[in-house]
């Protein structure tokens, strides 16, 4: 076992088995994360709390959704003096506790991170792309009523997105990033030229079956962007995936102003 934080601690599935190791560490709490039910492993009159995350030990696993049953879990173990044995080996749950210590330790289904995850998720486990889950995609702000900052066609004024749909991703290294496109026209500017945005619904129809394709207004149809469940390069040299871009010479930013009479 090894100690990572006091009153946690990551294992395997062997340790389980070490009665007295657990004891010196004051374990009193076992969470497991395995597709195989770790119960036959476990003492049979140890008196530990236990919890099984029934998920695949797969780097493409989702233990994102369950993160807050097992936050708490844990923290009633250090509440009441023991400690916690964790127990997995795969580097996709070691990201997925990154991205949840990036978000304050609190599964925030309205942040950009945790879209851009959904996403993700949702590339791996749909390479065919014959269903993706409807509530991905954002509400269609034409549809809806909001004070939020808008995005609109700049052609035929139509709302597309609004500033909560915006993805953002760090900057690139700029020119250097597109080394392998060989074009003299390359700068050393580092600037993004285009929104990238969770899916919104007008996007839906163009969006299933294919892996790539242009992103068309749905008024007026004039080309607003494109869209790959692989991927793109953003212009300041960042590799995004999935992309949802928009160009930003294609619409218009839209904010509301109060006026105080």
């Amino acid at each position: 076992m090894l100690l990572v934080d006091p009153g946690l601690y990551i294992g395997t599935a062997a340790d389980l088995n070490d009665s007295r190791g657990l004891a010196n560490a004051a374990v009193t709490h076992i969470l497991s994360v395995d597709s195989v039910d770790p119960v036959p492993l476990l003492p049979a009159d140890g008196g530990l709390h236990r919890k099984w995350i029934n998920v695949l030990d797969e780097v493409t696993s989702d233990l994102l959704s369950h993160m807050d049953d097992c936050f708490l879990f844990i923290r009633e173990a250090v509440d009441g003096g023991g400690a916690t044995l964790v127990h997995w080996v795969n580097s996709g749950f070691e990201e997925q506790l990154c991205l949840y210590e990036a978000m304050q330790c609190e599964v925030d289904t309205s942040s950009p991170l945790y879209k851009q995850y959904r996403l993700t998720k949702i590339t791996e486990k749909y390479p065919e792309l014959q269903h993706v889950p409807r509530e991905l995609f954002a509400v269609d702000p034409a549809h809806s009523s909001s004070s939020e900052v808008s995005y609109r066609c700049r052609k035929c004024r139509r709302t597309l997105f609004r500033e909560s749909s915006i993805l953002s991703h760090p900057v690139g290294e700029g020119a250097p990033a597109f080394g392998h496109k060989k074009s003299s026209n390359l700068t050393g500017d580092v600037q993004c030229t285009s929104y990238f945005t969770e899916p919104v619904q007008w996007m839906e129809q163009a969006l299933l079956g294919v892996m790539d394709g242009q992103l068309l207004c749905p008024k007026c149809s004039s080309k607003l962007g494109s869209f790959s469940w692989c991927g793109d390069q953003c212009s300041c040299g960042r590799w995004v995936t999935p992309a949802f871009q928009l160009h930003r010479n294609r619409v218009d930013e839209i904010r509301h102003l109060n006026i105080q009479k």
